[in-house]
């Protein structure tokens, strides 16, 4: 076990058409989980800082992110078309069309980042004002805002870049860019948020610079490992030129892709607006809540993400069999880490929740979104890698078609119709998640199990 672990992150290169799967699984899993984890330690830090700048801190950072994960949602389609691409030309043992495809990835999404990081900036306080931002929000959160969604391009490459990595098989080098990334912006968090000596800060604005800062860092890191020439992934100067073609399949498997995200984004939005109206304490106990929850969801994204790589080289290499037990040999181990995060959530749910506010009704309100949440997680787990399976074999569309059916027909409106109608508040909106991302894992189960997923051809 040591050995896997020192060949995991040291990154030593590997077939993962032919390796043992639960070895393969265990290589790819490994910096997977560990740059997830990074991502949501960040996640937790970061609102431990803001939190102690008061509950309208923690609603702006809320309130912004519901709406910046529209731009995750392109970024994480465009990475989806990554994985799958490059994954696949990687088992048809291509690795100069490998590079090729990386290099329009990056054109393509430099491109689109630097479009919606200028729509951001000039539109940041009436987006903050539609998502029914309190005057007090404004008065401390426009400036937050700009910066957050003009440093969007570094934010759309770190995971766009991070996905082309984990689809040629070297997720070693994802962890490494997210680590220093987020490293970086862990240590300058309470650098520019609170100052040092003589230096005072700049209050909330400084967590958006320590976040834009720590991620182009990152995004540094990767441009640095695609066109240094020592991975089987690289950049070379014949793929210096825009390929229209290959753009054109990236756009294809992004739509779907972009499509799964800005549905779920859609539903983070009219779920967050809906909190809204209960007031910043119901936002920020919401906010709270979610960032603990994806201190271990995003592990076990990561965990999953094994997936979609395995079945993106074993179905370049026409090996379907092989990448179908990848799947549910992945499926497994996650049911099994979330199984255990549950009954931690359910045990410690109040403690945790208290780490990040003094404020009482805000305690409350993120510990029973933990407890209440937490108990689909099961699901979750399943859930997870049946998407990223989809997605790895390059097969986007279908799982954009199961959130349009779950997360808009269903948890939308059961969420109004509980937190308003019924009148259950918070409560209303944290129950319909549960049921509606549980419901998501059944359905996707259901379909993969068809087996139309591998004769995608991309």
């Amino acid at each position: 076990m040591l050995q896997l672990l020192k060949d995991a992150l040291g990154g030593k290169e590997q077939d993962y058409t032919k390796v043992n799967l639960k070895t393969g699984i265990v290589l790819l899993a490994i910096p997977m989980i560990l740059e997830m984890l990074m991502e949501s330690l960040f996640a937790v830090v970061d609102i431990f800082f803001v939190g102690r700048l008061g509950e309208h801190a923690v609603a702006t950072v809320g309130l912004t992110e519901a709406v910046i994960v529209l731009v995750y949602a392109i970024g994480m389609g465009i990475s989806m078309a990554a994985t799958a691409l490059i994954s696949r030309r990687v088992g048809e043992k291509e690795y100069k069309e490998a590079g090729n495809a990386a290099f329009q990835l990056l054109a393509f999404g430099g491109v689109v980042s630097v479009i919606l990081g200028l729509l951001g900036f000039y539109f940041a306080e009436d987006l903050l004002r539609m998502m029914g931002a309190e005057n007090e929000v404004l008065a401390i959160g426009v400036e937050y805002s700009r910066i957050i969604f003009a440093g969007n391009t570094a934010i759309m490459l770190l995971f766009l870049l991070n996905g082309a990595f984990r689809g040629a098989g070297q997720p070693h080098l994802a962890m490494r860019a997210l680590w220093i990334s987020n490293g970086l912006n862990i240590v300058f968090d309470p650098l520019f948020i609170f100052g040092l000596g003589s230096f005072e800060g700049f209050g909330l604005t400084g967590a958006a610079i320590a976040t834009t800062a720590g991620r182009s860092v990152g995004v540094i890191y990767q441009l640095y490992h695609l066109f240094n020439g020592k991975h089987k992934l690289v950049i070379l100067k014949e793929n210096l030129t825009i390929n229209f073609l290959v753009i054109k399949r990236i756009v294809s498997i992004s739509v779907g892709g972009m499509g799964q995200f800005l549905i779920d984004s859609v539903g983070w939005i009219a779920l967050t607006r809906m909190a809204a109206e209960f007031g910043s304490v119901a936002v920020a106990g919401f906010t709270i809540a979610f960032r603990i929850l994806l201190f271990t969801l995003m592990p076990a994204w990561g965990l999953s993400g094994a997936a979609a790589t395995l079945v993106g080289q074993n179905l370049g290499a026409q090996k379907y069999r092989r990448a179908e037990i990848s799947v549910w040999l992945t499926a497994r181990y996650n049911v099994i880490f979330l199984a255990l995060v549950t009954v931690l959530y359910l045990l410690a749910g109040d403690v945790l929740a208290g780490v990040f506010t003094d404020t009482d009704a805000v305690r409350e309100l993120a510990a029973d979104g933990l407890k209440v949440i937490v108990l689909g997680y099961v699901f979750f787990a399943v859930g997870m890698v049946m998407t990223n399976a989809f997605n790895g074999a390059g097969d986007t569309k279908t799982p954009a078609l199961i959130n349009i059916g779950v997360f808009w027909v269903i948890e939308i409106p059961l969420a109004y119709f509980l937190a308003f109608v019924l009148g259950w508040e918070m409560m209303g909106i944290y129950i319909s998640i549960a049921f509606c991302h549980s419901l998501h894992a059944v359905v996707a189960f259901y379909i993969f199990r068809k087996g139309k997923w591998k004769s995608v051809k991309i």
